[in-house]
């Protein structure tokens, strides 16, 4: 409950987590909020390909005729499925990488993080492109491929931390009384890295969504399915010559919308429970007003 009260005391978490709830919200609802079901096919004419927002169609009509608003509330759902399964998938590679790496150390610990050290070197969009040009297109491949190459950096977090965490006192004292290696990382050390794990899972969960537009945009996305990736690959091919702006911008606004929320919720959880970021400046206003107008620092009551 703690917790909670200092996030609420945060604007912008509030800001994200209500931009967030209005996109999941959207996404559980699709069947009931969209206007048409964009799986169903339709009978068109040659007026209706790639028609103008109007009373009936309020974002218009693709290059198939049919509606962009019911394919842009459907595609959530894919978009937001590949975010959190992917942001899991990642969270539980890095946490169980960093735990391991950072409780034992020696030769395992340093082969783990020359594996982590190695995959943060190569680029992940174009190594992306290789795999799923490999194992070829779908869903499940897309999200296969995001999660098992966004793990390291939170490998990373949690070995650092952990290395920290291992020497305090009731780790040590766990260690006296004969507690297994096993029993003192999953009772003593993971609930201590826990938060820093969550923040950090909600800003994969941005990455992620980025990835699978990415993809899907560059033609490697499930064709089967509507996802704005996808909406972006049909309206960049087929739109954007005839100037159809209401099939191009209303999917990329909505990548622009989630992602936004999620790293307002990521940034406010990650400044809530690491306390090197809230002893910084640049989260204390008046610090940073001082320090740009060169006026004399004013005192934090934690500084007092």
């Amino acid at each position: 409950m703690e917790a909670l009260k200092k996030y609420l005391r945060k604007p912008m978490g509030v800001v994200g987590a209500v931009m967030l709830f209005l996109i999941v919200f959207v996404a559980v609802f699709a069947p009931w909020l969209a206007p048409y079901d964009p799986n169903v096919r339709v009978e068109v004419e040659p007026d209706d390909i790639l028609a103008p927002p109007d009373a009936e169609y309020l974002l218009g009509r693709d290059d198939a005729g049919k509606d962009v608003l019911s394919q842009l509330i459907y595609g959530a759902r894919v978009s937001l499925i590949v975010g959190f399964t992917a942001s899991f998938m990642s969270m539980f590679i890095g946490t169980t990488v960093g735990l391991v790496a950072g409780y034992f150390g020696g030769r395992i610990g340093t082969l783990l993080m020359r594996v982590v050290d190695f995959l943060m070197v190569i680029p992940d969009l174009p190594l992306m492109l290789v795999i799923i040009a490999v194992m070829g297109r779908g869903l499940w491949n897309i999200i296969l491929v995001i999660g098992l190459l966004g793990w390291t950096y939170t490998a990373r977090l949690v070995r650092s931390q952990v290395l920290s965490i291992k020497e305090r006192q009731f780790v040590l004292r766990a260690r006296s009384l004969g507690a297994s290696s096993a029993r003192i990382i999953l009772r003593h050390v993971f609930p201590q890295v826990m938060p820093l794990v969550i923040a950090q899972a909600v800003l994969d969960i941005s990455v992620a969504i980025l990835a699978e537009s990415s993809l899907a945009f560059l033609g490697l996305g499930d064709p089967t399915l509507i996802s704005w990736g996808m909406m972006l690959n049909f309206a960049f091919e087929r739109a954007l010559s005839r100037q159809a702006w209401w099939f191009l911008l209303p999917p990329g606004f909505a990548i622009v919308w989630v992602s936004l929320a999620l790293v307002l919720i990521g940034n406010t959880l990650d400044e809530i429970v690491n306390p090197r970021l809230r002893t910084h400046h640049l989260f204390d206003p008046r610090r940073m007003v001082a320090l740009v107008a060169g006026a004399p620092r004013v005192e934090t009551p934690a500084e007092e």
